[in-house]
């Protein structure tokens, strides 16, 4: 019996996809719940599993091409047998390297540097840097049997087999290339989709989107001195650690309740108010940033809050984020602390009105009660759609944040 093996129905606000890797060549035998490919969208990868055991017989679609909800992509034979094939040459070794590596390995040698230092532009899937990350095996190290040289999860265990080294300690960063003077070697890699979403829906606020960014500063100490007195206890009664995020989402729709406007969304002419607050938290992730959505936060305990943030944190390195987890939102908070920005003017997330930019706590003279007094201070940045948001709710909004963080009681009290 002959199956199609089609695209899964993608949300609507998923046009098409990227075929990534076929884990199977036609002719070879697949179990059923086996994964066949991956599936690229501009949000997530998906994997896409044989529905029934058989035999691959056909691949109607390949590597890199575009599809879109229920296109067929390849079909099984149910009833066949995998035909007998001469085994296939074994992986190549973790040390072997191209002729490009072995000129970067001795240029890098020249300069006093180690070679796994030096950067090769090769994408390591998910899926693959987990398994090379757990065996302490260096996956730039190990060759990418994927398209562009992609190192996949079975180029991984091959090297594992073939007994790779584990992974030195980082050497002292360089440049992606050291290469002889005068060789000026470039390299073309593409976009992700991902990527070139983040790019589409950028290009697409700051064109569409009157965006202004207010700033404040906001002490630290309050937090710092509840977390410290209770992080321990906190820990132990729910299960997860007590971070800063879970504050500043409290804080956040705290001041949205006060400030309803700045958690509407413009549509057309028209002004959406919207009567829930979901806040999207930007995370990094193996394909870059992602933005997952706490939904209700406003009816989630601060310990729930910090429950979903950290299983966002975990299934964003695995890449298992869902597509509805990442569709919607009405309000988002990014921390470029976690990386040591100072200051920054974060760019809406359409079809938003407005987003916290977090940054680094650094302590920092400032005057309380006439004297001189060192605190833990943050810069914040608040950037929103001057359409509809005007600059007296878009500073409002961000002391109400200031206020409930350094007064932690307001948000137990909601003043």
């Amino acid at each position: 019996m002959i199956i199609e093996i089609k695209v899964p129905q993608l949300p609507e606000s998923v046009a098409e996809a990227t075929l990534l890797q076929w884990k199977k060549k036609e002719g070879e035998a697949v179990a059923r719940d086996e994964t066949l490919i991956d599936l690229e969208t501009d949000k997530v990868v998906l994997e896409i599993p044989a529905p029934q055991a058989g035999v691959l017989v056909s691949i109607v679609k390949h590597e890199g091409d575009n599809v879109g909800s229920n296109e067929v992509i390849a079909t099984i034979d149910t009833e066949a047998k995998a035909a007998s094939a001469a085994p296939a040459p074994a992986a190549a070794p973790a040390a072997q390297v191209t002729e490009d590596k072995k000129r970067v390995a001795e240029a890098a040698q020249a300069h006093g540097v180690e070679a796994s230092a030096v950067g090769f532009g090769t994408a390591v899937m998910p899926a693959a840097k987990k398994l090379a990350a757990d065996a302490g095996v260096d996956a730039s190290q190990v060759a990418g049997s994927g398209r562009g040289g992609r190192v996949l999860k079975e180029d991984v265990q091959a090297a594992i087999a073939s007994g790779a080294k584990p992974a030195a300690a980082p050497a002292p960063a360089v440049p992606a290339y050291v290469l002889p003077q005068g060789d000026r070697q470039e390299q073309r890699v593409a976009m992700s989709r991902l990527r070139q979403r983040v790019a589409e829906r950028l290009l697409e606020s700051q064109q569409t989107n009157a965006i202004l960014t207010t700033f404040n500063e906001v002490n630290m100490k309050p937090v710092m001195d509840l977390r410290n007195k209770y992080k321990d206890r906190f820990e132990k009664e729910h299960g997860v650690k007590l971070g800063f995020m879970g504050f500043f989402v409290k804080a956040a729709v705290h001041a949205l309740k006060k400030y309803p406007i700045v958690n509407a969304s413009v549509d057309g002419n028209e002004i959406v108010y919207h009567g829930y607050y979901d806040i999207g938290v930007a995370v990094g992730s193996p394909r870059g940033l992602v933005v997952p959505i706490i939904r209700n936060a406003d009816q989630l305990s601060l310990a729930d809050i910090e429950k979903t943030i950290a299983d966002f944190g975990k299934r964003a390195q695995e890449g298992k984020l869902t597509v509805e987890e990442l569709t919607g939102g009405t309000y988002t908070i990014s921390n470029g602390g976690t990386f040591g920005s100072m200051m920054s003017t974060p760019i809406i997330n359409p079809p938003q009105s407005a987003i916290l930019g977090m940054h680094a706590t650094k302590e920092r003279a400032v005057v309380e009660d006439g004297q001189v007094v060192v605190r833990p201070m943050m810069y914040l940045a608040q950037s929103y759609d001057h359409r509809i948001i005007d600059g007296r709710e878009a500073v409002l909004s961000l002391v109400a944040i200031k206020e409930a963080i350094e007064d932690p009681s307001r948000l137990i009290l909601d003043i």
